[in-house]
């Protein structure tokens, strides 16, 4: 076989998803973005069955959410049998079980200190707005302090909390008193320094900022990802986050950590700030938590959480009982089948295949990751602060035409992560990093 029948054999045919685009271009409001033009009609374990019938890897996971894959049958099954007995009674008005046992699950597997309360909120983005509530009210204080390249959402406070301009475009004017630091990117900023010594110069410049950008002690929380997601799966530093415990503890700050990406197994962990050793007073959580049902979480020290007065946290559709019972049942399953060694094991396969194919490829500027949040950032001429973004947008391309849904991240677009489902198999892992490989050489040799 020639290579090129070889190539045509390998692509795709996706006419029935380009007109399933066109309609809704037609009726979808543009704002709601399309970051891979692919379909879905079914979709199990690590697999999506698109709308030609096409059987695509999914690296994306719906963006982070599909940890204990596609469908996972107990999951199904719970929500089945929930929606048969309550669908909705609304938590302020009905207790109603699910909500107490998921949150008892919530409270044992991330214990804030001596005692643990938990609010469910539908999305992460509703958990940050909540914890920033939660926060000031804890504090008496108005200010948040929040960090380049960061993304937490879409709706208003969360939305000022995201660095990326583009997903705030005319869209202000933005929520008051938040105050953004630079992320302690190590790739980026690092400059020859060891680890610890490059943590030791970043904590400098939040000292620094207690003189230029905002009183300490008007500060109400300091807001992290510990590994960013859209920001492009840059990790902050162990020591830079215990600088931050200190620093937070000397002023009476509220430390919060979005876990919303990284949470669920992700890292190798329940929580990345397993990883840390260091223990925040308030935490979000979403995605994965429910398979794919829209639920999450805020989770904190009990004194912190109990200081919002009645009525200004909750909501009619929060901790929905057929979204605990999926989250109830997919946190279950995920203990069942040691989600977390799963996790290890795809962050080695990913990490090994990409070291080797920085060797291969100058245009791999960084290989990095924190368990299973694994990525790959594109420069030019190997400087950092040359962002290749046409090679990570045509490799995603590419790849879409072989059968592999793959995401792109970063301020700059020049980031290619891998969030695929943990249960996925090695076999199918190996095929999609295949893919990665050969259009990738393809594109910059």
């Amino acid at each position: 076989m020639s290579t090129e029948t070889y190539q045509k054999s390998k692509e795709l045919s996706f006419e029935k998803t380009q007109d399933l685009i066109k309609r809704r271009k037609a009726v979808v409001a543009n704002g709601v973005s399309i970051f891979v033009p692919s379909s879905v009609m079914e979709a199990h374990g690590a697999t999506i069955i698109d709308a030609n019938g096409n059987e695509l890897i999914d690296f994306a996971g719906g963006i982070g959410v599909t940890n204990a894959g596609h469908c996972p049958p107990p999951v199904v099954k719970a929500i089945q049998q929930q929606a048969e007995k309550l669908i909705h009674a609304c938590f302020n008005i009905s207790t109603y079980e699910p909500y107490l046992e998921l949150s008892e699950k919530l409270a044992s597997l991330f214990p804030h200190g001596d005692s643990t309360k938990v609010m469910l909120t539908n999305t992460g983005a509703e958990s940050v707005e909540n914890a920033i509530k939660i926060a000031r009210q804890a504090t008496k204080r108005p200010a948040v302090l929040c960090f380049s390249e960061a993304f937490h959402g879409r709706t208003m406070m969360a939305m000022t909390l995201t660095s990326k301009i583009n997903y705030k475009t005319d869209c202000g004017p933005f929520a008051p008193e938040v105050y953004r630091l630079p992320f302690p990117n190590f790739y980026h900023d690092g400059h020859g320094l060891s680890e610890d010594d490059f943590a030791e110069q970043e904590l400098q410049k939040l000292y620094d900022s207690t003189h230029t950008l905002v009183d300490p002690n008007s500060v109400a929380a300091i807001i992290i990802e510990l590994v960013q997601g859209e920001g492009g799966f840059n990790i902050a530093p162990k020591a830079y986050v215990e600088g931050l415990r200190a620093f937070c503890d000397e002023y009476g700050i509220m430390l919060i950590f979005d876990e919303v990406q990284s949470g669920f197994g992700r890292t190798g962990k329940w929580g990345a700030y397993e990883h840390y050793g260091v223990t925040p007073d308030i935490s979000t959580w979403a995605k994965s938590m429910g398979s794919g049902m829209p639920i999450g979480a805020v989770i904190g020290k009990q004194e912190v959480m109990d200081a919002a007065a009645v009525g200004t946290i909750g909501g009619t559709y929060l901790g929905n009982p057929v979204c605990c019972a999926a989250a109830i049942a997919t946190i279950k399953y995920m203990e069942e089948i040691n989600l977390n060694q799963k996790a290890d094991e795809v962050a080695k396969i990913v990490n090994d295949r990409f070291l080797k194919l920085k060797a291969k490829c100058p245009a791999i500027g960084d290989v990095r990751g924190l368990g299973a949040m694994q990525a790959i950032e594109f420069v030019e001429n190997g400087d950092p602060n040359q962002p290749d973004a046409d090679t990570a947008a045509d490799l995603t391309k590419a790849c879409l035409k072989r059968g592999l849904i793959l995401l792109t991240a970063g301020t700059n677009k020049n980031v290619v992560r891998v969030l695929s489902p943990l249960v996925i198999s090695h076999e199918q892992l190996n095929k999609g990093l295949d893919i990665i490989e050969e259009e990738l050489l393809k594109i910059t040799n």
